[in-house]
């Protein structure tokens, strides 16, 4: 599992490693390591490092003591380096003295040659865009560039952009990850390992083997009651592919058995013969999570779907149609004993908390979780999941391939499948994300027929290769 940890929580865990070490040791710990990450990058796109140009552009923190080191043994391996200070009265002494002795040259913009760039301007302290003077050196190079800790400009907690920033290749942070290096666009994100002990963080990511550990997987024992029964209220005559997409994604995240209740019922079966369908809830049968909202529009339906759910005893997920109903009277989820799961993308997001999640997703995420009492999953090229209580969970899906109509609504039959196995509802949501992600990108690879690959129906279709790829 990734942990992600804040600036002052890594500041923290420095302190003792700064008191009892030789002043400097960690700066060259991370030196090191970045400069093996610098040079790597070069071998990927030139081939080699020896004779080729580098520029650190350095500010007047740590980080800028990290870049020049970096350059200064990179100098070591046959690399010619410049390096652009933006405060030279404030520049690390000791690593400028050993850039300049090592043959290091001190230049005023970006050398028009350089074949890599070294982003050391800011560290993990510093807040807002670039400022003008940094935001005009990188404006004048086209040269891929390595970030140290974070690309300047980006916000660590948050990731956000407001104006000019670092657009990174590659991201070298130093002892732990930072929620930056999964909510905002650093490029390739590498760890280096300085010494630091840290925590078990209450920011975390899953990885394919933590999901893989808990995903339910039928023992010798096991039916198909015991595996999970999902419950789905989805779907109308206006919008019956949200029911079929739904269903089968419950039965492709590997249910026991998955009910069906709604207007649908004719094409869910005829789609889905393994699933058991009814025309209404009440006379849907026994089932151990419920799914509900996907297409069933906003009228009596809905309404009626939504407060039958949320008046059980059972695990709900709530989304789509139904949290645009639940808006109207939070009241019926506030504090609710049984689990239950919101999977609002922005603007539903913003009807159930009365503002938009604006830049500090994770916050807002949180917030909503604990004013309701309930699993929060913010939808977004980041997936934010937060539990009331608990930790929360960042899924970077790497690319936009789930964005696609009807891909929310295979999403909400993976999540009700988890619930309905038991899975507990935050890493049951986490879990249902990091699957749909793999998913949409497999059926992006997909060279197969109809239907194409960025369809929600294509994503469903490779789910269950998601899940066996684990």
């Amino acid at each position: 599992m990734l942990h992600y940890y804040t600036a002052e929580q890594i500041r923290a865990a420095e302190a003792p490693l700064l008191a009892s070490l030789p002043d400097g040791v960690l700066m060259r710990r991370a030196a090191y390591g970045l400069a093996n990450a610098v040079a790597e990058e070069l071998r990927l796109r030139t081939g080699g490092v020896f004779g080729r140009q580098i520029c650190a552009v350095v500010g007047s923190g740590d980080n800028g003591g990290d870049a020049l080191w970096a350059a200064t043994l990179l100098r070591r391996r046959g690399a010619a380096a410049t390096a652009v200070l933006l405060n030279p009265q404030r520049t690390h002494a000791r690593a400028l003295t050993a850039f300049r002795a090592s043959g290091g040259r001190l230049v005023e913009t970006i050398p028009p040659a350089t074949d890599l760039v070294i982003d050391g301007v800011v560290g993990i302290g510093a807040t807002g865009p670039l400022r003008p003077e940094a935001a005009a050196v990188f404006d004048t190079t086209t040269a891929p560039v390595i970030a140290v800790d974070i690309p300047s400009g980006v916000d660590v907690h948050t990731g956000a952009a407001d104006g000019p920033h670092v657009h990174a290749v590659r991201t070298v942070t130093f002892g732990g990850l930072k929620p930056v290096h999964a909510l905002g666009d650093c490029g390739r994100v590498e760890l280096i390992d300085i010494g630091l002990e840290l925590p078990a963080s209450d920011l975390v990511g899953l990885q394919a083997a933590d999901v893989a550990r808990c995903w339910p997987v039928p023992g010798p024992h096991d039916d198909k009651y015991t595996q999970g029964v999902t419950g789905v209220l989805a779907g109308s005559a206006t919008y019956p592919g949200a029911a079929l997409l739904s269903t089968g994604a419950a039965v492709a995240a590997t249910s026991g058995m998955v009910r069906y209740a709604g207007a649908a019922h004719a094409e869910v079966v005829s789609h889905w013969p393994e699933a058991v369908v009814a025309g209404d809830a009440s006379t849907a049968g026994r089932v151990q999570a419920w799914v509900v909202g996907p297409g069933l529009g906003t009228d009596e339906t809905c309404d009626e779907a939504l407060r039958f759910a949320l008046g059980t005893d059972l695990p709900v997920i709530v989304d789509a149609d139904a949290l645009t109903m639940l808006a109207r009277d939070l009241d019926l989820v506030i504090d609710r004993a049984a689990p239950t799961v919101l999977t609002p993308h922005a603007g539903e997001f913003a009807r159930l908390a009365g503002d938009p999640p604006g830049p500090d997703r994770v916050g807002a995420t949180r917030a909503l979780a604990a004013r309701l009492g309930a699993t929060v999953l913010l939808k977004g090229n980041v997936t934010v999941v937060a539990a009331a209580d608990g930790p929360t969970y960042l899924n970077p899906a790497g690319q936009s391939w789930a964005a696609t109509a009807g891909s929310g609504d295979v999403l909400s039959g993976i999540v009700g499948a988890l619930l309905a196995a038991g899975v507990e509802p935050g890493r049951a949501a986490a879990m249902a994300a990091f699957v749909h992600a793999r998913a949409a990108a497999l059926a992006a690879e997909d060279p197969g027929p109809r239907p194409a690959p960025t369809s929600a129906l294509r994503i469903l279709s490779h789910v269950r290769a998601a899940v066996a790829a684990l």
